[in-house]
């Protein structure tokens, strides 16, 4: 491939190279661009269960949650105003990864994750002061700008920085840091639902700062990387820090030439968004758009994003249904971590087929027993081992996901492109990922779509299980 070497495991070209410890360090760095994701995605659904929060800003879904009887499950927090709360987020990162491809190929990657982390971090201040839905809504777009922005550079910086046989390991850090800030928002959301005061949302929604904080001073100590150096015509300082990253005792002389040439030939590029329809990067292209496609019709952000509200309308009451966010999230990271020291030995196709078949016999059964509970009506509770066993395999998906295609759904798509197309192809991957996502929030406040979407969910992951792709 142009412009840098893929995994040995790919039948790509390799080069020389070792794990430094200055290499190491920069990787976890600019991998806690994933804090802000995964802080998002588990903070959300916790603070939509809590009645302070619903009362003050949703007053019609905290009436349908005191409502008693025969009831629906399926449809307390059906809410246009709810839904369009949390898939602003979305359509935020939707839009502002088209610029976030510019920043990241003119002015360098660390300065499109610094964009990311600072836009967030306002974002988060106005949600924790917010005294009405206009405050809630602007800082919840700009969370969307800051998460399209670190979506789109920091996958392209991990594969750019790590030594050709370790990237399958780095760039995954990118989606254990998702993990984490997903079980760090499960969390603390438990810990804040148990203030009396009723301002526990305010701290959840606040502490969304820290991950921001975090990835916005860490990028300021970021290096470059050595493709964009080059790319923005600074040679010598690409070649010192190819050899500072690869060790000073590694011949780094013919990946510093391929870079270079790949270099030349981008220059030669105008128009990287009309150029990535070109015949020749047709099959790149379509894995961008197929892999995000896949990885968001698995109903993984349903799981994650609205786990709280899921397992309260499982019958799992108050602080019960946010530990069980708690417990996913968990097996979230543990599972992560499984596919760290696996993907470079196993390759990614296994890990697709066997996570994909996974999901799916996961999914089978939980559809079942929901459905055996509570019909088409949403009608019904569920006895507390019923419920447990529906969390298992809530955790078994939870599982199969995170070793599979959680991870590569960012990486592979952030090694497969030539360096002259790049920053477009990451941005058509965050695109493709946040327009499916905001596709899946827009109903999926409607607990009818988040518990009957099953059908959907079991098809996109049999479509996964089939999959065939040599990687």
């Amino acid at each position: 491939m142009a412009g840098g070497a893929v995994v040995n495991t790919s039948g790509g070209k390799d080069y020389p190279g070792r794990l430094t410890l200055f290499v190491f360090f920069t990787c976890v760095v600019a991998a806690t661009g994933g804090l802000i994701f995964g802080y998002d995605i588990g903070i959300s659904g916790g603070v939509t269960s809590m009645n302070p929060f619903l009362k003050k800003f949703f007053p019609e879904v905290y009436d349908k949650k005191q409502m008693k009887g025969s009831a629906s499950q399926y449809c307390k927090y059906d809410n246009q105003l709810l839904q369009t709360f949390t898939s602003s987020l979305y359509l935020a990162a939707l839009v502002s990864s088209f610029f976030a491809a510019t920043v990241t190929r003119v002015v360098g990657r660390k300065w499109s994750m610094f964009t990311g982390g600072l836009t967030f971090l306002i974002g988060a201040a106005l949600n924790g002061a917010a005294e009405n839905i206009a405050m809630l809504i602007v800082g919840r777009i700009l969370l969307g700008v800051g998460v399209g922005f670190a979506n789109q550079s920091v996958p392209v910086y991990l594969s750019e920085m790590a030594p050709a046989r370790l990237r399958g390991m780095l760039n995954i850090g990118f989606q254990l840091m998702i993990t984490i800030g997903i079980l760090a928002a499960a969390l603390i959301n438990y810990g804040t639902n148990k203030i009396k005061a009723g301002y526990g949302w305010r701290i959840s929604l606040a502490l969304a700062a820290v991950p921001a904080g975090i990835i916005t001073l860490g990028s300021l100590f970021l290096p470059d990387t050595p493709n964009s150096l080059i790319e923005r015509g600074h040679p010598e300082a690409a070649r010192r820090m190819l050899n500072r990253i690869r060790g000073s005792d590694v011949d780094i002389s013919e990946e510093y030439a391929d870079l270079v040439v790949a270099s030349e030939e981008s220059k030669l590029v105008q128009h990287p968004w009309r150029n990535i329809l070109q015949r020749k990067y047709r099959p790149q292209l379509t894995m961008a758009i197929m892999i995000p496609f896949f990885q968001q019709l698995t109903g993984i952000n349903v799981i994650m994003f609205y786990a709280p509200v899921l397992f309260e309308t499982l019958g799992f009451k108050g602080d019960a249904s946010l530990m069980s966010a708690v417990i996913t999230g968990l097996v979230n990271v543990f599972a992560t971590l499984v596919s760290v020291f696996t993907v470079d030995r196993l390759g990614r196709r296994k890990l697709f087929l066997q996570g994909g078949t996974q999901m799916l016999l996961s999914q089978l059964v939980v559809g079942t027993l929901i459905a055996v509970k509570f019909g088409t009506s949403g009608v019904g509770e569920m006895p507390k081992g019923y419920a447990a066993a529906v969390v298992l395999f809530i955790c078994l998906y939870v599982a199969g996901f995170a070793w599979s295609w959680g991870p590569l759904g960012w990486l592979v798509p952030s090694e497969i492109f030539p360096l002259e197309i790049r920053p477009a192809g990451q941005s058509i991957n965050v695109l493709g990922g946040d327009h499916d996502r905001l596709h899946r929030a827009l109903p999926a406040g409607d607990q009818e779509r988040a518990h009957r979407g099953d059908g959907a969910r079991l098809e996109g992951t049999l479509v996964l299980a089939q999959v065939h792709r040599r990687r």
